[in-house]
């Protein structure tokens, strides 16, 4: 948009569209604040349609951040450190969630598609979305 603000929601969305194209098999991508509450989704939720970007949903969102939050305390009590990222594996896909400070990027990713990808892709776009949330790790 040259000339005009434009909106975070708005970078955040291009930057998860940017991801979408970058790795084939990404089938939707949502970063969610440390609350649980939807901050940005590709593609973006539509009310009609649930099933146009299951992640979009306030409920995926705040499960999201719960685990975020479970795995974090689980591995302080454990005393291994920061978490990296979170992955779970499942028959139809992986979700991979990144934390980023007082939020977290989730990209729900198809069965089949190269993880090796898709983890490098997804943690620098991490990167991306703290600079628009002006975030520091």
């Amino acid at each position: 948009m040259v000339g005009q603000q434009e909106y975070r929601s708005e970078q955040l969305e291009r930057t998860l569209k940017s991801l979408h194209v970058a790795v084939p098999g990404i089938r939707a991508s949502v970063v969610v604040n440390v609350e649980g509450l939807l901050v940005a989704a590709y593609p973006p939720g539509d009310e009609d349609d649930p099933y146009g970007n299951p992640t979009s949903s306030p409920q995926v969102a705040a499960m999201a951040a719960t685990l975020i939050g479970l795995a974090e305390t689980t591995l302080n009590r454990l005393d291994q450190g920061n978490l990296k990222r979170l992955m779970i594996d499942a028959d139809n896909g992986t979700m991979v969630v990144y934390p980023a400070n007082r939020a977290s990027l989730a990209v729900l990713v198809g069965k089949g598609t190269k993880l090796g990808k898709v983890l490098y892709a997804v943690s620098q776009v991490r990167n991306e979305v703290m600079d628009i949330l002006q975030i520091k790790d």
